[in-house]
């Protein structure tokens, strides 16, 4: 078989291990070796892999449609023949004895290291749903930061072999810079936020930004975006859309104050009107008395200066009406309206250890009678400070000396 024929270069026993301190993707080359060989490329059963923790190692078999591949978790640190590689066994078949070199190229992968872009959205315009017609320039500043969890739509998605970190950041930053203007702008006026305090809203940005394009960079980078965080929106203080924007809001903020304040003096004026109407009401009320006793002297004035002529008739028709009249006004001043009924005391009881009630006196009164209620028993109403045994209770105690008499003895 061609793939696994002899190799001029390669197949001795070598250690595959990754020394590299920070990395995110790295192709293991053997000791020894500046640049592209046979050797890195030709492996034997017989080699070790020594794998990290946080770490994987992939093991890439080139094949005439693609190539295939075998992923190692870390940790290991064992001889390739004891690992379980079903790719790589495939291919080689039972038969084969494992002496001779097989090609394979090996890539490591970081899965611990977070990394970190710094991005900087350049001059766009930013809107404030109130006035969707001034348009203010603002710059955006921050670091989103990501790490790899899923390796093989890491590999469907790059070229390993001609893989670079820096073009990889590059694209990253470019996708979302792209993205993110377009939501930030739409979340501005979906949250009908004023434009001139977007820059107390990083929190929430950040949180957006992260929620929208996590699935983004995932789909077409195969990368993980752990962390959004939007250090500084700055807004063009020195355009005129700016001072206007805050004119207009200072104006707003003054006319709501005034209208708040407006209605807060139409409210104590309609108030005292009503308390003005309610105290004149109350003052006729009482000077009705007065006022009838007044029109009945009058009556009798003018009777007693003409006793002969129809004044006399009049006063004798008009004297049922005035003996009515002083006994209503006699009613309506010795009228004292009744006092308010006293309030009801209502009285919780602890019976076989649990709360019941609420009971009247007279409720009482009936259990009492009917022997469910004793002395020993506790009673609590509002205004105790505490429960207390109904036979020390003074309202309480009385309906148990209410009770019938005793029955008279048989004769």
């Amino acid at each position: 078989m061609a793939l696994f024929g002899p190799s001029p270069e390669g197949g001795l026993l070598d250690a595959i291990r990754c020394d590299k301190p920070e990395y995110l993707v790295w192709k293991w080359r053997p000791a020894g070796a500046h640049g592209p060989s046979h050797k890195e490329n030709a492996l034997r059963w017989g080699s070790s892999l020594r794998v990290k923790e946080s770490e994987a190692a992939v093991l890439v078999y080139p094949q005439a449609d693609g190539s295939a591949y075998d992923v190692v978790p870390g940790p290991q640190d064992r001889l390739l023949r004891t690992l379980n590689l079903p790719v790589l066994t495939e291919l080689l078949g039972l038969a084969y004895g494992g002496d001779s070199p097989f090609p394979a190229e090996v890539y490591f992968f970081n899965l611990a290291a977070n990394n970190q872009i710094r991005f900087g959205l350049p001059e766009f315009d930013v809107f404030d749903a109130r006035f969707p017609d001034l348009a203010l320039p603002c710059v955006v500043r921050g670091t989103l930061t990501f790490n790899l969890t899923d390796i093989r739509q890491f590999i469907r998605l790059n070229r390993l072999v001609t893989f670079d970190l820096e073009d990889l950041r590059l694209q990253i930053r470019s996708a979302f810079a792209r993205q993110a203007k377009t939501l930030i702008i739409n979340a501005a006026l979906a949250a009908d936020w004023s434009v001139l305090q977007i820059e107390s809203r990083l929190d929430e940005l950040s949180a957006l930004l992260q929620a929208r394009l996590a699935p983004v960079l995932a789909e077409d980078f195969g990368v993980n975006l752990k962390r959004v965080d939007v250090a500084a929106i700055e807004l063009d203080k020195a355009h005129p859309h700016y001072q206007q924007l805050r004119h207009t809001t200072a104006d707003q903020q003054t006319r709501l104050a005034a209208a708040q304040t407006d209605l807060s003096i139409l409210n104590q004026a309609e108030n005292a009107r009503i308390q003005r109407r309610e105290t004149e009401m109350q003052m006729e009320a009482r000077n009705f008395p007065l006022h009838q006793f007044d029109q009945q002297a009058r009556i009798l004035h003018a009777a007693a200066a003409n006793p002969g002529g129809a004044g006399g008739a009049a006063l004798a028709g008009l004297l049922p009406g005035l003996v009515m009249g002083q006994q209503l006004g006699s009613m309506l001043n010795s009228f004292v309206p009744a006092p308010p009924a006293p309030p009801v005391q209502l009285y919780h009881l602890a019976l076989h250890g649990q709360q019941l009630g609420t009971y009247t006196l007279a409720q009482l009164g009936q259990l009492a009678a009917a022997g469910q209620l004793s002395p020993a028993h506790h009673v609590w109403r509002e205004g105790l400070a505490g429960w207390e045994l109904a036979g020390q209770n003074a309202e309480v105690a009385a309906v148990f000396a209410a009770g019938p008499p005793p029955v008279p003895p048989q004769p």
